[in-house]
């Protein structure tokens, strides 16, 4: 048995309150009343009270209030299996780390606003297999493909810049990391392989070109979201969470990164996907979402769900059954009426 609002279960506190004020005042009235009248007398001013009727009144009531309560907590009673088939795409989502992402030409920084798109996405999805690689001039899958996504979420939170060995971009690493990934999945379910590349398009590594090409010769297509202004900012410098100064260049004037918005639109061409652009704090990655709904999607799994129960209404009527016990249930004695008389002395 689970519970809907298990909070309406202190309600319980109830019962033991009412009984014990029920005593309480049971013991204050009988001690009022033995002042008062003798106990013949009271007898006669109560010849057809039934003592047995009176507590069956008293307890039908907390056993109401009991299952009451319990109704109100939601009770939820014996399962009902059923079969659910998840069914998605193979995406796997490359996240520049390169130092520039630290840019905050778009507020809070390029690589907050890359996360928090991430996790927009991931709320999104159903039944997609996903994975996070993080590339600087060095590419790490983070994630492996996964179902959980809740794992997928901690993996994004923790993502920083100078997690990684350097700070520039490499794209062909990642490109060629990606298609490493892609090409150890095992399972063969016609399901659509994705990668979506989110940086500012710098690149300091060597050419993509090929590599790029080769990713979707192997049936991978590529999506890439471009983040940043083509204003830019100046790259800020962190130790410890704390503001350092900004990156200089070999001259001593600080550096300015840019979108590199060609760069991004070119592995997206070659890979035969789309080219996204993030370059306002109101800018989403909504329209990645539609197109990713019209790729082919395959089945990973199928796992059976217990589904309880509301059993509220049986409770609710066990409750009233006793509640009406407690408003209709004689407290005299018939046959003490009849075959009694008082005697008057």
């Amino acid at each position: 048995m689970i519970w809907e609002n298990s909070t309406y279960l202190f309600g319980l506190l109830l019962i033991p309150i009412v009984w014990g004020a029920f005593w309480w005042l049971r013991v204050a009235r009988h001690k009022r009343r033995s002042e008062l009248f003798d106990d013949r007398l009271l007898t006669l001013l109560r010849l057809n009270f039934w003592k047995t009727g009176d507590s069956i009144r008293f307890y039908s009531f907390l056993l109401a209030l009991l299952f009451f309560v319990l109704a109100l907590a939601g009770p939820k009673i014996g399962t009902e299996i059923r079969e659910v088939e998840r069914s998605g795409v193979n995406m796997l989502i490359a996240l520049d780390l390169s130092r520039s992402m630290n840019v905050e030409d778009i507020s809070p920084s390029r690589l907050e606003k890359a996360k928090f798109e991430i996790n927009r996405l991931i709320n999104r999805l159903e039944g997609d297999r996903v994975g996070l690689m993080v590339f600087t001039g060095q590419a790490f899958v983070q994630s492996p493909l996964t179902l959980d996504y809740s794992a997928l979420r901690l993996y994004l939170d923790i993502v920083k810049t100078d997690q990684m060995p350097s700070y520039t971009s490499n794209f062909q690493a990642a490109l060629v990391k990606a298609q490493e990934t892609f090409q150890s999945i095992e399972e063969n379910n016609n399901a659509a392989n994705v990668l979506l590349l989110i940086g500012d398009g710098e690149n300091h590594g060597p050419g993509f070109t090929e590599a790029a090409e080769q990713l979707n010769e192997s049936g991978v297509t590529i999506f890439t979201v471009g983040i940043g202004t083509s204003a830019g900012g100046r790259i800020p410098i962190y130790e410890n969470g704390n503001l350092q100064g900004y990156h200089r260049d070999n001259q001593g004037n600080e550096v300015v990164s840019t979108l590199s918005s060609q760069n991004m639109r070119e592995i997206a061409n070659l890979g035969g996907g789309n080219y996204y652009e993030i370059s306002r704090g109101s800018d989403t990655i909504e329209p990645f979402l539609s197109r990713l709904s019209e790729l082919e999607r395959g089945e990973f799994s199928s796992q059976e769900y217990a589904n309880y129960k509301n059993r509220y209404q049986l409770m609710t009527a066990i409750g009233l059954v006793f509640l009406f016990l407690s408003l209709f249930f004689p407290d005299f004695s018939p046959a003490s009426k009849s075959n009694t008389k008082p005697v008057v002395s």
